[in-house]
Parts: structure tokens; C-alpha cells; sequence
């Protein structure tokens, strides 16, 4: 691949972006990062650098002009993916996916709608109103899952137990999206996966099928991810229907060569119910990826730009059952002054602790405002079985502690469903 004159714009400066900066940089390709964040890490490592929300579509557009840009990447976010397809668009640059095509991976009952179409099993889901709540909910069975029809990330999303936690928190999930509705989905409590896929020239290949492992530690707020496992005890035995519906969706919204990941569940004997499928890799995890099985999501990123055919062959290459395996350790905590990591420090220097990344040190705040990180802290381990990444995981839930300055811990109990 020649790499002469190539000059990429990279939307997205936050940590995970730094080794995608890097592997661009040694094939010569000139870097321009750009976001909102003036300090975003991967700024400090790119060629250049734009302080521009990614949501300003015509601006950033202008840029990639201006930077005479002949690629353009983002993953690891609904709205990354979704502002990089709109720039692309607008910039005319190649994308791997078109505006039209993202709107059926990004607005729910578009999305809900598809799953329909294709005769993909998803759980049960209603369009409601908060003026019509009592007639919307019929023939509904709570717990529901309400969501923003358009939020990013979990913005907004609860569990609603009855018609009156809906009336009284619509309003405030309403206000992450641009609809004046939202949605309501029957719960599913089967396991849960994420499902990394590659589009090669139309079909879907498997990259990975991990664990996703959750827990709602209050009630009526929406499970979050503890742990991701790579791979699942189940690969081998999903991976041929995994493969079938993404397949299916790629050829809906139009994807030829490129990322789609799928979130589903799984109860055995009744196959996979899709929830949400996305055109990007899942962020905070892909990492997990490379650790298991050596494959680099970065180069597959740029290769996605630059050199088509060496992405499908490093995606025919690649298989899904890994050599090694690998999990993300995600903490969430209570909001407050963080006075004492030593805990977490201790633990994050194990035998098998392959990456330890603490959001928070002593004398930072822990905040739930949005923009704030999304975890305290957070560890990717390693091991050679299963059992061994789950006896690791549990060590590491059982002594992880960060302490205010009263002594009063922050972090929220950890246990993971499976290990």
C-alpha cells in the first residue's frame, strides 16, 4: 500500500484513539485529529490538531477540505460513527457506510422496524406517548426498557416496573433525543453478548463473541457492564446465526466492507433476540480483541480507508475461537472526592493485569454529569482458560476499593454474573 500524500482526519481524541493515531503514524500517513476536547490524549500524538465538536458536520466538512484529507475514521461510539458518516458525506470522502443506511442503526423504531422486515427475533417493543402511556402499554408486560429513540450511550435509559415510573421519568429521557417520543421494550433477562463483526464484500465475518455481563445496582436504573469476556464459553455454537444477521442487516442498510457490531440475548433453545446493531467496533473493549487473538482493530480501521483488500485479508485470517483469553473489569462508583487508591493500585499491578487505567486519582471528584468518564476504573486481564480469567476477575472484584476522605468507599459492589 502506498501511503504518499495520504492525510487522514481521525474523529475521536479521547484514550482509545491514541494507538489508532500511532499505527496511521508509522505508515506514514499524516494525522488530523479532531473533537471537542481540548485535551483529548491522542491530540498530543497527532500531526494536527481541531478543537470542533463532531457534531458540527459542515464545519469539520470544511476542515477535511481545507486539510486536502483523503480519509476519514472514527469507531468506538454511536455518535462518533454516526458524525463521521454525516462528514464523509458532506466532505466527499469514501465511507463505508451512507447517511441513509446509519439511520436505520441509529433511530430505534427504524432500527425495530428492519429487525421486522429481515424475521429477526427482537424483544417486543411499543412507540409511547406520555399523553397516551395507558393505551400505548397494552398488551405490554413490565419490566420495560425505556429509552430516547436517538440518545447516545445509555443517556436517559431505565427500567420501568409500571405505567407510573414511565410518566414519571419521561420527560427526562425524552430530553436526550430529538423525537417527542420514546421507547418502550419488553425486558429480556436472557445472557447477553456483544458481537463484533467484519462485512467482507457483503458477508458477514465473525470477529468475536464476548460475555457482556451486567448489573443494575439500583433499582429501576439500567444494568451496567461490570465485565466483557472474550471469547464466550458459546462462540462455536452462535457464531453460524451471528453471522446470519448481520448479514442480513448489512445487506439492509447497505454495508459492503466494514464494521457492525450487534448487541443480542440468549436463552437456550429459543436462538439469539437481537436488541441494537451498530455500524462501528464497540469502544472500551476492542482492545480485548487484539489481546485475545492478536488481530489489530486499528489496522483494520485504516486498511477499511486505504487498502480494502488487505482488510478482508486480515478478516479471512482471523478466527473467533482465540488462543487467549481476555476480559474488561469495568467500576462504577458513587459520586464524591476520591481520597484513597491504593487498593486499586495494588491490584492493578497482579500477574495477568495486562492494562490498569484508573480514571480517578487523589483530590479528583467522581461525577455523573454527562461528559464525565464513564468508569472509575477500569483493568484488562489475561489468561490462558476461561477459568482463569474468572478466578482473576473475581480477586480483583472482591479487594478493588476506592476511598473518600471520610473513609467511606465509592466504589459501587462488583460482582460478575458468570465468573
Amino acid at each position: 500500500m502506498s501511503t504518499d500524500n495520504h492525510r487522514l482526519v481521525i474523529l475521536g481524541s479521547m484514550d482509545e484513539f491514541v494507538d489508532l493515531v500511532e499505527c496511521a503514524k508509522k505508515r506514514d500517513i499524516y494525522t488530523i485529529v479532531c473533537d471537542g476536547y481540548e485535551d483529548g490524549p491522542a491530540k498530543a500524538h497527532a500531526d494536527k490538531a481541531y478543537l470542533e465538536d463532531v457534531r458540527h458536520t459542515d464545519a469539520i466538512a470544511e476542515i477535511c477540505k481545507k486539510e486536502q484529507a483523503d480519509g476519514i475514521i472514527a469507531s468506538f461510539s454511536d455518535l462518533l460513527a454516526e458524525c463521521m458518516i454525516d462528514i464523509a458525506d458532506a466532505a466527499g470522502l469514501p465511507s463505508y457506510l451512507k447517511p441513509e443506511g446509519e439511520k436505520f442503526l441509529r433511530e430505534k423504531p427504524l432500527m425495530k422496524q428492519m429487525f421486522q422486515e429481515l424475521g429477526i427475533a427482537s424483544p417486543r417493543y411499543k412507540k409511547i406517548r406520555l399523553d397516551t402511556l395507558e393505551d400505548d402499554f397494552a398488551g405490554m408486560a413490565f419490566p420495560c426498557v425505556i429509552k430516547p429513540v436517538n440518545g447516545y450511550g445509555s443517556h436517559g435509559v431505565f427500567v420501568a416496573n409500571s405505567i407510573e415510573d414511565v410518566r414519571e421519568r419521561f420527560q427526562s429521557t425524552a430530553a436526550q433525543s430529538t423525537f417527542d417520543y420514546l421507547m418502550a421494550e419488553e425486558y429480556n433477562d436472557g445472557q447477553e453478548f456483544n458481537i463484533m463483526t467484519w462485512i467482507v464484500d457483503g458477508e458477514a465475518r465473525i470477529i468475536s463473541i464476548a460475555d457482556r455481563e451486567k448489573i443494575a445496582f439500583e433499582d429501576g436504573e439500567i444494568p451496567q457492564v461490570v465485565r466483557c469476556a472474550y471469547p464466550s464459553p458459546l462462540t462455536a455454537e452462535l457464531q453460524e446465526e451471528a453471522a446470519s444477521i448481520a448479514t442480513k442487516i448489512a445487506g439492509y442498510v447497505g454495508l459492503e466492507n466494514g464494521p457492525l457490531c450487534v448487541q443480542a440475548f440468549y436463552r437456550e433453545g429459543e436462538g439469539l433476540a437481537v436488541c441494537e446493531a451498530a455500524g462501528r467496533i464497540f469502544g472500551y473493549e476492542h482492545e480485548l480483541v487484539t489481546l485475545g487473538s492478536g488481530l489489530s482493530v486499528e489496522e483494520l480501521l485504516i486498511d477499511c480507508v486505504y487498502d480494502q483488500p488487505a482488510a478482508k485479508a486480515r478478516v479471512l485470517a482471523h478466527s473467533p475461537l482465540f488462543a487467549t483469553h481476555a476480559a474488561g473489569l469495568y467500576f462504577h462508583g458513587h459520586d464524591g472526592e476520591v481520597a484513597d487508591t491504593s487498593a486499586i493500585d495494588e491490584l492493578g499491578a497482579l500477574p495477568d493485569v495486562v492494562e490498569y487505567r484508573p480514571y480517578c486519582r487523589s483530590g479528583d471528584t467522581i461525577s455523573h454529569e454527562r461528559g464525565a468518564k464513564p468508569y472509575v476504573v477500569r483493568y484488562y486481564v489475561t489468561g490462558p482458560s476461561r477459568e482463569s480469567v474468572d478466578s482473576l476477575s473475581r480477586a480483583i472484584m472482591d479487594q478493588a476499593s476506592v476511598l473518600d476522605p471520610d473513609g467511606n468507599e465509592l466504589l459501587l459492589r462488583t460482582t460478575a454474573t458468570a465468573c
